[in-house]
């Protein structure tokens, strides 16, 4: 596969304000080197996300490991510099309720980096434990918009939603025994949330929570 068979969308961010990210998990490593190239022809950085570590030292084996990083907790591949942070949009606090839903967190945080977004993470603040949350009330309001990324029943976001004025995103994450069916449960307690304005998206999409969060953030100047 050459770049010249990638028709990629150049034109994504003139007219939305976001990088064409590359869904990297249906992906061949082949495929994926093409498309990294085609990217630093035109030296834009990229961000492909959904990528394990075999395929990722797959793509690292065919590029300059220079311009090519692996972030394995947030499970994507990157290419090229980040661009300069955007102070004046404001910024993002990406909360997990527990540590098995870091690869998610991390994946909202490093698309939110990639956009010039200055994206913080906190992790382990479930209503299992409700205190720790509550613990971290003031600097939350610091925060513009906040993502909250939970397994289980999914409780986080409503919580968050019901505590605090600014836009909540939640994000479902596959993470949980038997009912939590990959994600479902917590997926549909968001949906029923009774937390009024809670936004949510489809199970361990921490890429398009953190899209949602830069389209409120390039509105509000």
């Amino acid at each position: 596969m050459s770049s010249d068979d990638i028709r990629l969308d150049w034109q994504r961010n003139d007219r939305l304000g976001i990088s064409e990210a590359i869904w990297g998990l249906h992906k061949s490593a082949e495929q994926i080197v093409a498309i990294l190239e085609a990217f630093a022809v035109r030296d834009q950085p990229a961000l492909v996300t959904r990528v394990d570590e075999i395929k990722a030292q797959a793509v690292l084996q065919r590029c300059n490991t220079e311009l090519v990083r692996f972030e394995a907790r947030a499970r994507c591949l990157t290419s090229g510099a980040p661009p300069t942070l955007r102070p004046e949009l404001g910024s993002v606090t990406v909360l997990s309720g527990g540590t098995s839903d870091l690869p998610v967190a991390a994946e909202a945080q490093l698309a939110l980096k990639w956009h010039g977004i200055d994206a913080g993470l906190l992790l382990d603040v479930g209503v299992a434990g409700l205190h720790r949350l509550l613990d971290q009330l003031p600097k939350l309001q610091q925060s513009s918009v906040l993502i909250a990324c939970a397994g289980m029943e999914g409780a986080l976001p409503t919580v968050l939603a019901g505590l605090l004025p600014q836009p909540v995103i939640g994000v479902p994450v596959s993470v949980g025994y038997g009912v939590s069916a990959g994600g479902r449960a917590a997926l549909d307690g968001m949906l029923a949330s009774c937390a009024p304005g809670l936004a949510v998206v489809n199970i361990d999409n921490g890429y398009g929570a953190a899209m949602a969060a830069l389209r409120i953030l390039q509105r509000r100047i």
